[in-house]
């Protein structure tokens, strides 16, 4: 090689350096300005963690939100259906009164119906005797209770005896059938008057006696 040729070596090798050196110096400086970021991005990298807490909280108050209205809704539910419930009891209650006030009425309405108006003599009070006589299952005939009473009172529904026995004992026999306080007591038909001069207790007193004692008053032909 010549002294020339070698000298223009030199100087291209040279040149060539200083062009990588230039071109490594660019990059370095073109890769570091890509590194930092501008005062727009840097705003915006600053202000994305605030952004998401924001984010993060009004989610959090929107489930706070929709679990309390979902617990009102609830509450409100129940609360309905309580007051149906009640509501409903109340009604069922109402109508069971209602129906029960209906029942007594036409209880009441039947029973009038099946009992009749008895006379107030000596002929109505057998019959109503009789006529309590057969509910309870105490056995006389109307003559069987007639025949008694005439030997006994004569009919009269005050009549005492006070001289017999029982009045020296200190218990006459009162009316129409001249009953005893211990027997009238003892033989009293619940639902009849509690006085011994009450025809239709007295009545229905001595023939339950009577039928105890003699199968029925109809059995009696003396004193018993």
């Amino acid at each position: 090689m010549s002294a020339s040729s070698s000298a223009g070596l030199r100087r291209l090798t040279k040149a060539h350096k200083m062009s990588i050196a230039g071109v490594a110096t660019l990059s370095t400086a073109a890769l570091a300005f890509s590194l930092v970021p501008n005062a727009g991005e840097a705003q915006a990298l600053t202000a994305a963690p605030v952004a998401m807490e924001q984010v993060v909280a009004a989610a959090q108050t929107k489930n706070v939100a929709d679990h309390v209205a979902l617990q009102t809704a609830f509450a409100d539910k129940q609360a309905k259906a309580d007051a149906d419930a009640k509501a409903k009891a109340a009604k069922a209650k109402a109508e069971a009164a209602a129906k029960k006030a209906r029942a007594t009425k036409a209880a009441a309405s039947r029973a009038a119906v099946r009992t009749p108006v008895f006379a107030n003599n000596l002929d109505g009070w057998i019959k109503e005797a009789l006529f309590i006589m057969k509910k309870e299952g105490i056995p006389g005939t109307y003559q069987g209770i007639h025949k008694n009473v005439m030997r006994e009172s004569s009919g009269n529904p005050r009549a005492i005896n006070n001289w017999d026995i029982n009045a020296q004992n200190g218990i006459p026999s009162k009316g129409l059938l001249q009953v005893i306080l211990p027997t009238f007591k003892a033989y009293h038909v619940k639902g009849t008057k509690f006085d011994q001069y009450d025809p239709v207790a007295n009545i229905v007193a001595a023939c339950n006696y009577a039928a105890d004692r003699y199968g029925s008053m109809d059995n009696v032909n003396s004193a018993y």
